[in-house]
């Protein structure tokens, strides 16, 4: 679900110029893709991976590699289950357009139509919205805006749709592309309004169980259920972890599935083959091609092979050049995961990658790997490129962190006395926030309405400074600065990790 980084489309600049090694292409998938994942599995520290090529409509390549859990000897297997986050939302995109085919909605509709409560701060907005604006993240919002409020808390489908409403969008309607995954919710929750069963009902009756995807999952909360399933890791202070799985069903339309190798290639065969599984038309074609249509401008990018092109969203996929082939494609990230999946239609070429750390770009480096192989174009190893700039960029963020923890160390004074900055505070958006005394007396403790399992500690970094440290690693660390005025807290601005939310949310004081 989350999403697409701004850092690795910069990158693919710094990659792009990096000096090209010979390598005998037609050998790699045969003869080198097993070295090159036992390294790259060492080298990320990704406990498992599975990945799939399938071309002309074969399966030529299925490997899996590593274990299910670090520390444990379960090896993952072609139906071990990794979450793929948004790679889910091309199976929500083709569910509406399948409906269109059918005549049960057409996808050029009024979201009031289905939902009459569905509102935008910009009132002619949501009543011009169509189905097509949701599932090509046109509303006006900046990527990812609203998910700290919606992303793995305690609401309902039904009132992150209310709440979607009281989001102030950062640009016009329909101006400039913004990645909104509360948006993708409500073009989910059309699909009961139309058929009568809920979303994930529908996905398995009409995707899962014609293309034999018999051990996929459509909801978070299955998960820890199934019997063959990799764990969730991340990095937390350097080091590698197990974490909980995210519970995100009341955005699932935009993130919750959870798959194997063995049944993400039944998808990508279906979708190479115009939507058929032999002679069966399980999918229409025209479902297809209407998710393929570019709807808006993403920005323009500079691929590894120097070139410069647009990319384009179309519904529930991105869709770019490279080497003169048309790709249609998306990245998926939930916590503990990351995961691609490419199509290159007039090659029919397909390429699924899924992971169980959200701490790698391997899923990126290998994608590109293959695509070269198939067009004959130079060996980069982009998984070592991309090795290098991740390691810069996490020993930056290590040395401000202990920067921040030294600053803590030095016990600088508070502007206040700590009772002051407690109480509770409120965001029109998300909702209260309540600000107590820590159990070490020196510190405060954060605790969010919508996320009950979810703490921060706040420690004084002097004046109204405070450095916080979530409970929950994903949300990250920073620096929350209190606002003052009329000699009292006025306010508390809060932060959570770019790979959440980039924005900052600002909290006012009520009591």
């Amino acid at each position: 679900m989350k999403k697409i980084s701004s850092i690795c489309i910069a990158f693919l600049m710094f990659v792009g110029m990096a000096k090209a090694q010979e390598l005998d292409r037609g050998g790699f998938l045969k003869d080198s893709l097993d070295i090159y994942m036992n390294r790259a599995l060492t080298n990320w520290r990704i406990p498992g991976a599975a990945v799939c090529v399938v071309k002309d409509g074969k399966v030529v390549l299925m490997k899996t590699y590593g274990v299910k859990e670090l520390g444990l000897p379960d090896k993952v297997d072609e139906n071990t289950l990794f979450m793929i986050g948004s790679n889910t939302k091309a199976f929500t995109a083709t569910a509406l357009a399948m409906l269109q085919e059918r005549k049960q909605l057409s996808l050029d509709d009024k979201v009031t139509k289905y939902i009459p409560e569905f509102k935008l701060d910009n009132k002619a907005a949501g009543e011009q919205a169509i189905i097509k604006d949701l599932l090509s993240h046109r509303l006006g919002f900046q990527t990812f805006q609203g998910d700290f409020t919606f992303y793995n808390t305690n609401l309902s489908r039904k009132e992150v749709i209310e709440k979607l409403g009281h989001m102030k969008a950062a640009y016009p309607f329909r101006t400039k592309w913004g990645y909104t995954n509360s948006a993708f919710l409500t073009a989910g929750e059309i699909i009961p309004k139309v058929t009568g069963r809920p979303w994930e009902v529908f996905l398995k009756d009409n995707i899962f169980a014609p293309l034999g995807m018999i051990n996929t999952l459509a909801l978070t909360a299955d998960m820890p259920k199934s019997l063959n399933r990799t764990a969730a890791h991340t990095l937390v202070d350097g080091r590698l972890v197990a974490i909980p799985y995210c519970q995100i069903d009341a955005l699932a339309p935009a993130g919750a599935i959870s798959s194997s190798i063995n049944d993400m290639s039944k998808w990508v065969l279906a979708l190479l083959d115009n939507g058929k599984v032999g002679q069966r038309q399980v999918i229409p074609a025209a479902a297809i091609a209407a998710t393929r249509e570019p709807q808006d401008i993403v920005s323009s990018i500079r691929h590894l092979n120097g070139e410069t092109n647009y990319q384009l969203y179309g519904l529930g996929w991105f869709l770019q050049d490279y080497a003169g082939h048309r790709l249609v494609m998306h990245d998926g990230g939930v916590n503990g995961y990351v995961s691609s999946v490419t199509l290159v239609p007039q090659d029919k070429l397909g390429i699924v990658i899924l992971t169980n750390t959200d701490q790698n770009s391997l899923y990126e480096a290998l994608r590109w790997e293959i695509m070269d192989a198939y067009f004959k174009l130079p060996y980069r190893n982009y998984s070592e490129s991309y090795l290098s700039f991740f390691k810069t960029n996490q020993a930056n963020d290590q040395l401000v962190d202990k920067k921040l923890r030294d600053s803590v160390a030095m016990k600088r004074p508070t502007a206040m006395p700590l009772s002051a900055y407690t109480g509770k505070y409120v965001n029109d958006l998300y909702g209260t926030l309540t600000i107590s005394i820590g159990g070490d007396l020196d510190q405060l403790q954060l605790r969010f309405e919508h996320h009950p399992k979810m703490f921060a500690t706040a420690q004084p970094l002097g004046g109204n400074r405070f450095y916080v440290v979530f409970s929950d690693p994903e949300l990250g660390k920073a620096v929350f600065p209190f606002t003052f005025a009329n000699g009292r807290i006025s306010g508390i601005r809060v932060k959570v990790a770019d790979f959440i939310e980039r924005d900052a949310y600002e909290f006012r004081k009520v009591q």
